[in-house]
């Protein structure tokens, strides 16, 4: 689509920065020799909407052989949400999925009662070197969908609504904005979109929704003529008309939010649930390990290992909002 008055701004200086209800820097994580930028959760902010955790990945630098290798783990109680600006990966999960992603596409895998995935560089991409930046995001599921069947979706660049104005580029992954729908499943009021601006171009965020906050990947923005640097999470204030501006060399940013949900959730490592209860049984499960018969199983072309369950994580207490 070519052009959306939806997306172009009503009033060019809409929004305060009192407008800004928290502003999070996100903390540098090692997953195995990858380093992340993780920005939920935070000790200021669980969830902006239904989405629960966030990842920076990258962007990074690979040598022939080399490459990203998260061996296969659980969920319960969400949907994992992988976007891509750089790079590709090799998704495979326990319902027989094997998915490469590239730029511009989505993988959406619902966990709901249990499944298992890995996320591997290919032995393709490997043959030479190769680079890796992107967006990994969890939403978590209402009650009524924490006990779903677990299902996954891949979507591509030409199947994702696409928008332009001047100087702006959108691209709307999950949910709905601006007038457009994305055809990702979603189980609550949600929105999730990757926004390119050119130098001074401005967007609104959509207002529709009670949650609303934006990460940015890269440049700058202006809200109400106050700089913010790449590297931020900020949430906005429900209701607040808010107008975003790029900086002089332009932006990139993540835009999320949606219906918060009807209580906190409890986290332990992998696990996102509504009752502690369900993450206890989880855990359980997990270290079974009955593949053949019990709650979880491997992807069935990526069984020769697994991470198993952490005796103690670095903060062990679980943790709700």
């Amino acid at each position: 689509m070519s052009w959306n008055p939806a997306i172009e701004p009503q009033c060019p200086e809409a929004g305060s920065v009192d407008s800004i209800e928290t502003m999070m820097v996100p903390r540098a994580r090692d997953i195995g020799g990858f380093e992340v930028r993780r920005a939920l959760p935070s000790p200021r902010r669980q969830m902006v909407g239904p989405f629960i955790f966030f990842d920076q990945m990258g962007p990074a630098e690979f040598l022939t052989n080399e490459g990203i290798d998260v061996r296969p783990h659980p969920h319960i109680g969400l949907a994992t949400v992988t976007y891509l600006y750089e790079g590709e990966f090799q998704h495979r999960d326990s319902l027989g999925t094997n998915q490469m992603i590239y730029p511009g596409e989505v993988n959406w895998m619902i966990a709901g009662n249990g499944v298992t995935h890995s996320e591997r560089t290919s032995q393709a991409t490997r043959a030479g070197e190769n680079k890796l930046f992107g967006i990994q995001t969890w939403v978590a599921l209402p009650e009524n969908a924490e006990e779903t069947d677990a299902g996954f979706e891949h979507h591509g660049q030409d199947a994702l609504p696409f928008l332009e104005g001047e100087g702006k580029k959108v691209r709307l992954i999950i949910g709905n904005a601006w007038g457009e729908r994305a055809p990702t499943k979603s189980f609550s009021d949600m929105f999730y979109a990757d926004v390119v601006l050119g130098a001074g171009a401005t967007i609104p965020l959509p207002d529709e929704h009670e949650d609303r906050g934006l990460y940015i990947t890269g440049g700058s923005i202006e809200v109400a003529g106050e700089r913010f640097d790449e590297g931020r999470m900020m949430v906005f204030r429900p209701g607040d008309a808010i107008t975003v501006k790029a900086g002089p060399q332009g932006a990139r940013l993540m835009m999320l939010g949606g219906e918060t949900l009807n209580g906190p959730r409890y986290i332990w490592w992998n696990f996102v649930a509504s009752s502690e209860e369900r993450i206890e049984q989880a855990k359980a499960d997990w270290r079974a390990g009955k593949w053949q018969d019990g709650r979880f199983s491997l992807p069935p072309d990526d069984q020769d290992e697994f991470i198993p369950l952490p005796d103690i994580l670095p903060n062990e207490r679980l943790k709700s909002g």
